[in-house]
């Protein structure tokens, strides 16, 4: 498994990571680029199960019309909805496959950049030839700087504010959640609906989509300022590009969605 693990995600990030590294001569914009290299190549897992979610909430008035006429007859409930999605070729757990792939990209990020960043001159190269590929080895009077602009690459984004025992989140970090949040909220309306038909019925497959995208809502933002307060901010800068892109991908599906009241108050759009 784990060198399954490696052949498939760890080592195509590194390389790909020093590539660009290589080529651009600054690790920041290398880790832009890779990311958003990433998020296209993950575009036709994400955009269909946003497209699900939209689906299942336009098939709200349908499934309450089965819980009704299958209110007491449960096994007759989940084999119509199945029978339902099948027709408009729908798969409830289809939402999860993305978070599942993000996740897995993300660790695998994590320890690249662990890779990469931590070590220096000499000791960078040694520890990175043994992972590269033959056309991608580094010669040994290789040096890469952890500097993108203001921030250190290879420490936390925080900062320091006089009278407090602890450090702050950066303002990627704190920028990052925030993309998150705005996302979540897109997201809203469809999830709304879904939870509100799910409650009615417990136990069926339809449960298993309310509920993870009411845990999106509120989950990635809050995993972001939880465990991002000690990623190095090369991983926090990958993780706001990332979080841009999605919400991009978010709108070109559903609009503005729960964020459209906001920038109607705001006066950003118009009602």
């Amino acid at each position: 498994m784990a060198q399954l693990w490696n052949i498939l995600l760890y080592h195509p990030l590194v390389n790909a990571l020093v590539f660009l590294a290589k080529y651009t001569g600054d690790l920041g914009w290398s880790i832009i680029w890779l990311t958003i290299g990433l998020r296209l190549i993950m575009t036709p897992l994400v955009i269909p199960s946003l497209k699900s979610g939209k689906k299942m909430a336009e098939l709200a008035p349908e499934l309450e019309k089965l819980k009704k006429e299958f209110k007491d007859n449960k096994q007759g409930l989940v084999t119509a909805q199945a029978e339902l999605y099948k027709k408009h070729g729908l798969n409830p757990a289809a939402g999860c496959l993305p978070q599942i792939v993000q996740i897995a990209v993300l660790i695998a990020l994590f320890n690249a950049f662990n890779t990469v960043l931590k070590p220096n001159g000499t000791d960078l190269v040694t520890n990175l030839n043994p992972l590269l590929y033959s056309s991608n080895q580094l010669p040994q009077d290789f040096a890469l700087s952890t500097k993108f602009y203001n921030w250190d690459l290879a420490k936390p984004d925080t900062f320091s504010w006089p009278g407090l025992p602890v450090a702050l989140p950066g303002i990627l970090l704190v920028a990052t959640a925030v993309v998150q949040f705005f996302s979540s909220k897109m997201m809203m309306p469809q999830a709304k609906k879904q939870e509100k038909l799910a409650e009615k019925t417990a136990g069926t497959t339809d449960d298993m989509m309310a509920a993870t995208q009411q845990q999106m809502l509120y989950m990635f933002p809050v995993m972001t300022l939880i465990f991002g307060y000690t990623f190095p901010t090369g991983l926090v800068i990958y993780w706001l590009v990332f979080s841009l892109v999605s919400s991009v991908q978010q709108y070109t599906v559903s609009g503005w969605g729960g964020l459209r009241p906001w920038l109607i108050r705001a006066g950003l759009l118009k009602s």
